[in-house]
């Protein structure tokens, strides 16, 4: 690796550590070669949905033409014009994984379509917009994480790693409730909150109603639906590469932690922000060191 080379790939390291705590754990898991594209690409969508998370109450002209900036900036990072440490690293990563090119812009769209104000009906629709996402990463992680053995189960560990990535999507969602209310964003499904009798606009309204029982019930509801998502998922790590199964694994358990997190803060993450401590994180490495087959998640 030439000097710039490791320049850049610390710079996306440093991204991931300082950004994704659970993500950054668990690639100590990982050989590499893979470690540093999983930083490259972590690094190019965290910079990505930064550009988008920030215009939500700022100069939406100034934030759309950033993105067709960093679209741009993409198209001729695969060209073989690369600009900039995170794009270096990227077209190093999807040339040395043989990543399809087109996940960058798919990952882009998504991000565009985030910034809308939206609202969800149902969970299906929710789910929908979570797969946009899911589908990506799922794509980049069978790539550079690889497969054992026969490539037939591709299209299966495609799915485990779509429904993973639902699961993820879904506990941020749950954990950054107040993020989302401050810029006036409620995520939930419609039919989730009338079936416990609140309204969108008191959850963008601020903090009163996470203090009241119907808003438990909302949460655990939604965290038992993350959970089942999580227990779905977990199967298709065992289709990976035993190099990469650990990191899977510490990734699923790490952010299904975030739960339990919620749970210990009495759901309330209006007000307060759950967080997974320095305790927890090593019990997430250490049940990902054993990690043997496929099991639930508690």
């Amino acid at each position: 690796m030439t000097d710039v080379a490791r320049s850049d790939a610390i710079h996306c390291e440093r991204i991931a550590r300082r950004r994704a705590r659970t993500f950054a754990l668990a690639s100590y898991f990982l050989p590499a070669p893979k470690r540093r594209a999983a930083f490259a690409f972590y690094a190019f969508s965290r910079v990505a949905r930064d550009i988008g998370e920030n215009g939500l109450a700022g100069d939406e002209r100034a934030v759309a033409w950033r993105l067709r900036t960093y679209r741009r900036q993409l198209a001729e990072a695969i060209a073989g014009r690369p600009a900039g440490p995170v794009f270096r690293e990227l077209r190093w990563a999807i040339r040395h994984f043989n990543v399809p090119e087109h996940v960058g812009f798919d990952l882009l769209d998504w991000v565009e379509r985030d910034r809308a104000p939206s609202t969800y009906p149902t969970w299906l629709d929710l789910r929908h917009h979570c797969e946009g996402v899911a589908s990506t990463v799922g794509e980049v992680c069978l790539e550079v994480f690889g497969l054992e053995g026969d490539v037939q189960q591709r299209p299966q560990a495609l799915a485990h790693a779509r429904t993973l990535g639902v699961a993820v999507q879904l506990t941020n969602i749950l954990r950054d409730v107040g993020k989302d209310a401050r810029a006036g964003r409620c995520k939930f499904p419609l039919s989730d909150l009338a079936r416990f009798n609140i309204s969108p606009e008191e959850v963008t309204g601020g903090a009163p109603v996470a203090r009241e029982e119907r808003w438990r019930r909302l949460m655990r509801w939604e965290i038992a639906r993350a959970r089942e998502l999580y227990r779905q998922a977990m199967p298709g790590i065992a289709l990976l590469s035993r190099d990469s199964r650990r990191c899977a694994a510490a990734c699923a358990i790490g952010y299904s932690a975030i739960l339990g997190a919620l749970e210990r803060i009495q759901y309330d993450s209006v007000a307060a922000h759950a967080s997974v401590g320095a305790w927890t994180r090593l019990g997430v490495l250490w049940d990902a060191w054993r990690y043997e087959s496929p099991r639930a998640i508690a």
